[in-house]
C-alpha cells in the first residue's frame, strides 16, 4: 500500500493505458482481422475488393494485383468511390495493420458491412510469399 502512495502516477498511468488498450474489445469497435490465406480465400471465392490505404510511394514498392488504391488520408473525402462495393467484402491493406484497422472504421461508420483488415499489412502478405506488382 505504501507503494501506490509513493507512486500513485505511475500507477494512475497503468490504469489509464490499461482501459485504453481494453476500451476497443469492450466498446465492440474491434476490427476482423485476416491472415493472408484466409485473405486470399475471400478474393478468390467472394470476390472481396481490396482497398491499399498505404501512400503513394508504399503503393509503388508493390501492391496486390488488382487493389485500389485510396491512402488514408483521402478516404473520407473518396468514400463515394466505393459506394458501389458496399454489399461486397473489403479487405483494407497498409503496410503493418495500424492504418488499415484506422480505414476499416471509416468504412464500417460509413455504413460498410463487410470490412476487414490484413492481419501485419502488406509486410505478412510478402512474408507468406504472395505475389506483388508495381504496375498500376
Amino acid at each position: 500500500m505504501e507503494f501506490v502512495q509513493e507512486n500513485m502516477i505511475w500507477v494512475a498511468l497503468a490504469l489509464v493505458s490499461g482501459g485504453m488498450l481494453l476500451w476497443p474489445m469492450v466498446a465492440g469497435g474491434g476490427v476482423d482481422n485476416l491472415t493472408p490465406a484466409q485473405a486470399t480465400l475471400l478474393m478468390n471465392r467472394e470476390d472481396a475488393l481490396v482497398l491499399d490505404v498505404r501512400e503513394a510511394a508504399e503503393w509503388s514498392s508493390g501492391h496486390i494485383t488488382g487493389a485500389r488504391h485510396i491512402t488514408l488520408g483521402q478516404l473520407e473525402k473518396r468514400m463515394s468511390e466505393l459506394e458501389k462495393f458496399k454489399d461486397k467484402p473489403i479487405i483494407v491493406i497498409c503496410a503493418s495493420g495500424n492504418r488499415s484497422s484506422s480505414a476499416c472504421g471509416q468504412l464500417k461508420k460509413s455504413g460498410f458491412a463487410k470490412v476487414f483488415s490484413l492481419a501485419g499489412g502488406i509486410a505478412s502478405w510478402r512474408d507468406s510469399s504472395l505475389p506483388l506488382t508495381t504496375k498500376s
